[in-house]
């Protein structure tokens, strides 16, 4: 009997250690095709749930499990900036130290302003894409200005956390923090990442998404911000000028 008893519990803790490392994989693994379609009900800003980061020691290779990563609220509904609004100038903290405006870009034609973080995986996904962009069209005059608009309550989203991963990747653009989250709410950025092309006016010509792939750069059939900034090149309106935000809420502060 003795004998039995210490077998059960074996299979006991054996069972047990196989449910919580399910249910680890559970918050970190790649998700399924479907999760993306699923409804989500909500949108912010602000704030009112804790989003699931990627895999400790590591980045999440895809998007994340659970509802739709789309954004589900209209311009209108999130009270940022329209088509055709002239965007606000702001003076932001780099990860170097400095304080980066807009006006403080020399022979801008145009700016790439996106919000985006460190831990959303979405983000992740567009960090190299954004390095190419800018690194494509700096040069012409439309460098890409990011802006992270996720609460430092969080310390993987805080300055330090930001530094090293500007470093980590090779960010060649300016990796800003929205301090006291005053700016995010004005472009109404919901998502991360989220972009708002402006002209050199500072009107704003395009709010969405990058492209329209975001799992696979290989399969990206239309890039949505190089659209809109070759028609602005040519004097031409971007169209589409809108599409959907995609990738994970942004993170206010719970103060």
């Amino acid at each position: 009997m003795k004998r039995i008893s210490v077998l059960i519990a074996i299979i006991g803790l054996s069972a047990s250690v196989l449910v919580s490392c399910k249910n680890e994989g559970n918050t970190t693994g790649e998700p399924s095709a479907e999760n993306q379609h699923k409804d989500h009900k909500g949108e912010h800003p602000p704030h009112n749930g804790d989003r699931k980061g990627p895999p400790h020691g590591g980045d999440r290779k895809g998007p994340p499990k659970g509802g739709s990563p789309e954004q589900t609220k209209t311009l209108e509904e999130i009270g940022g900036y329209k088509i055709g609004d002239v965007a606000t100038d702001f003076n932001l903290k780099n990860v170097d130290g400095s304080m980066i405006s807009l006006a403080s870009i020399e022979n801008a034609k145009g700016y790439i302003v996106t919000f985006t973080c460190n831990e959303c995986p979405f983000s992740v996904l567009y960090e190299d894409r954004l390095i190419a962009l800018n690194n494509e069209y700096a040069p012409k005059g439309y460098p890409v200005i990011a802006i992270n608009p996720n609460s430092p309550e969080n310390e993987k989203e805080g300055y330090a956390a930001m530094q090293k991963r500007s470093e980590d990747k090779g960010f060649t653009f300016p990796y800003l923090v929205d301090e006291g989250q005053k700016i995010y709410p004005q472009y109404g950025a919901v998502r991360t990442p989220h972009v708002f092309l402006l002209d050199a006016e500072r009107k704003v010509q395009y709010i969405g998404t990058i492209d329209d792939n975001a799992k696979s750069p290989e399969d990206v059939k239309v890039n949505f911000v190089k659209g809109a900034i070759e028609a602005l090149e040519k004097g031409e309106k971007p169209s589409p000028n809108f599409t959907k935000a995609i990738g994970c809420p942004v993170k206010a502060s719970k103060a």
